[in-house]
């Protein structure tokens, strides 16, 4: 069979290895995916194929994804058992999901396409998704999404930019708010919860109805201790949330000599 090479996914990877919207799909070349369980047993293999991209299903790709599923399943490979797939998540702790903890993500890829295998080892559930793409489609997709999605105003002056899948906070005219999750699709274009907008058009509705926005960095804690120095107190500032909340803690300084 062709050669192949198989590791752990990045966090970055991680996110297409579940189901997209239909505009990311197409720009990473998502072709379909695979799932499959191994039964009451643990030793069987049953599969179903969800096809997406028919015009790029050839007999190469069909070819290729055989190959790297038939060599998953020898004796001793992830795919073999329940209880092999059970070891490699047991002792291969890097792949698992940030995403999701309760999956572990395999990257396998031949010369032209990416296979990204979702993995749960878990009996009644589906063994393993895996999502196939054009690997240099993906892997451009992927080099692009790194300069993070841009939030502008109406003038196309940059207000903040967050990563792939991190959340904004909206906050309405009337004082309401709701997180949504934003995914980059090219330089101009994001996905906020299910909608798709060119920045600028985004910039623009957020204006017309009086609505604010501001990042929710997922590389942030959701609330950490603050020292507030005019006040001498510990506070506590939680993400998304003006000011701080007074707690019971004392703080001495160098300056009280301790």
């Amino acid at each position: 069979m062709a050669e192949y090479d198989k590791r752990a996914m990045t966090e970055a990877e991680d996110k297409y290895a579940f189901q997209q919207s239909r505009q990311i799909s197409g720009q990473c070349g998502l072709i379909g995916h695979l799932r499959g369980d191994m039964g009451m047993r643990g030793d069987e293999f049953h599969t179903i194929w969800e096809n997406y991209r028919a015009d790029l299903n050839t007999d190469e790709f069909a070819t290729a994804l055989d190959n790297v599923v038939n060599a998953l399943r020898e004796e001793g490979d992830i795919l073999f058992n329940r209880t092999a797939l059970t070891k490699y998540c047991a002792f291969t702790p890097q792949s698992r999901m940030n995403t999701d903890r309760n999956y572990y993500g395999v990257r396998v890829d031949t010369e032209k396409y990416a296979f990204l295998f979702r993995l749960c080892p878990d009996s009644g559930d589906y063994n393993f998704y895996c999502y196939c793409y054009r690997r240099d489609w993906l892997d451009n997709h992927l080099r692009c999404a790194e300069r993070g999605i841009r939030f502008i105003d109406p003038h196309y002056k940059e207000l903040f930019r967050i990563p792939d899948g991190d959340s904004i906070r909206i906050t309405y005219a009337d004082g309401e708010r709701e997180n949504k999750v934003s995914r980059y699709i090219d330089d101009y274009h994001l996905e906020v919860g299910s909608w798709t907008y060119h920045i600028c058009e985004y910039a623009e509705r957020l204006q017309a109805s009086g609505a604010k926005i501001i990042p929710l960095r997922s590389s942030l804690p959701g609330q950490c201790y603050v020292y507030v120095q005019s006040e001498n107190v510990i506070g506590v500032v939680t993400q998304g949330e003006r000011g701080y909340a007074k707690t019971d803690l004392s703080f001495d300084t160098p300056e009280n000599g301790n």
